[in-house]
């Protein structure tokens, strides 16, 4: 009993010294009443699936008596759960249309992570060397013009690739998907056919081939069906240990692998560009994205939420709580992303999630006490020394890297000199 009880004098004492990686009591929203058991619900995309349950794990152990049920769904289930008002918030990889806007007036958009969509495969043969694609040959895949796998315009751009003379098996989804947003929107960017033969959304009328549910759904079928190939978020690829093709960065002609750093890549330019989080997002996109490094498929997704939580919370301490586990999400909760192969939001968008917290309201009454202009102010300039800091790092450690190579390129050349005089002194 002694023991137990030293432990939890020493659990207490080190929570009470940890400071959170991003924000200070001073910036953070009102706890949830450690008095009251609150359970909270959401539903939406698969493609964040597996950061939010960790969020979900991490939460509950700072607060215990707060429970989330998020239902992986899909962002279509999810955007029409919001619309319904049945759940106190949503997750969607795709923005909110101006039609469903229309249906769902008041609903913020605050972003919680980057990721990237995968294009898997299973090709026997290969094993250790990635499959290149391009938006032309990608496109023609997916509309069914290109059936075979040793079609001439995939063998020109995989030379000595062993392609199999197999008949192509294409995977998408079944459900309304972020994902399906996000590979569409990519798809009707680089291709004009397919913008008007088939265009982009959450579900569209897919030419041919097989439907899954979820990420996982289509993880599962491509995984499981010989010359097969699908589209899933990075980190259920790299979950299920499944071979993805490196796509061609259309402005510079690279092929490039899906990874945080080229997914990073992509949005390094949008976070100036992005409306509040009242605003219109129906045209924010980071497909096709600019740099030598950008991976092409790449997206935000998004926690959507009424500005006024009333119709969707039993009580003002639910919302309160809603509006706690969110900050939360988008400041200290990110610390779990890159783990996980999400990319961490940057300041300048994480200000945009926090500006847009901040304007909830309960029944007209602002949710978020205690902060103020100035506590949000430096919450944002912290962010940005932790970011310059780690900029620096990376790039102090890219010269390192760079003289030690040149020292020894350096020491070779001499090396290699003196072998030749020596060579050279022992022919006279």
């Amino acid at each position: 009993m002694k023991t137990k009880s030293l432990l939890l004098i020493l659990l207490t004492a080190f929570g009470a010294i940890i400071t959170p990686l991003y924000v200070d009591a001073a910036t953070a929203p009102d706890a949830p009443d450690p008095n009251m058991q609150i359970d909270l619900t959401g539903a939406g995309a698969t493609f964040p699936y597996p950061l939010i349950d960790k969020w979900r794990v991490e939460y509950k152990l700072q607060h215990d008596n707060v429970n989330l049920n998020y239902q992986s769904i899909g962002s279509g289930g999810g955007v029409k759960q919001h619309i319904e008002k049945t759940v106190n918030f949503a997750a969607s990889d795709a923005p909110l249309t101006e039609a469903e806007r229309k249906l769902a007036p008041g609903t913020l958009h605050i972003p919680e992570t980057i990721g990237g969509v995968a294009v898997v495969y299973n090709l026997a043969g290969e094993p250790n060397k990635a499959l290149k694609l391009n938006a032309d040959v990608l496109s023609q895949i997916f509309s069914g013009s290109i059936t075979k796998w040793n079609d001439s315009a995939i063998k020109k751009i995989n030379p000595g690739y062993k392609l199999p003379k197999t008949d192509i098996v294409t995977v998408h989804r079944s459900d309304g998907s972020g994902t399906t947003y996000i590979f569409t929107d990519y798809l009707s960017t680089v291709s004009s056919s397919w913008e008007e033969q088939v265009g982009k959304g959450k579900s569209v009328s897919w030419p041919n081939g097989l439907a899954g549910k979820g990420n996982g759904g289509v993880a599962a079928i491509v995984k499981s069906t010989p010359n097969s190939i699908g589209y899933v978020e990075l980190a259920y690829a790299n979950q299920a240990r499944m071979q993805y093709a490196d796509i061609q960065n259309a402005q510079y002609g690279d092929y490039i692998k899906p990874s945080l750093a080229s997914i990073k890549a992509a949005s390094e330019g949008a976070a100036p560009k992005l409306p509040n989080a009242e605003g219109d997002w129906s045209k924010v996109s980071i497909v096709n994205a600019p740099g030598p490094k950008s991976y092409p498929i790449a997206s935000f997704s998004y926690l959507l939420v009424y500005g006024d939580l009333k119709e969707v919370t039993q009580n003002k301490e639910q919302a309160k709580a809603v509006i706690h586990l969110m900050n939360w999400m988008v400041t200290d909760g990110q610390q779990f992303s890159s783990k996980l192969d999400y990319v961490p939001l940057d300041a300048k968008t994480t200000s945009i999630a926090l500006n847009g917290l901040k304007q909830i309201k309960y029944d007209g009454e602002v949710i978020w006490g205690g902060a103020d202009k100035a506590t949000a102010d430096k919450a944002l300039e912290d962010k940005k020394a932790a970011d310059k800091k780690a900029a620096d790092k990376k790039a102090a450690d890219k010269k390192a890297a760079d003289k030690k190579a040149a020292d020894k390129k350096a020491a070779d050349k001499k090396a290699a000199d003196k072998k030749a005089a020596d060579a050279l002194k022992a022919q006279k």
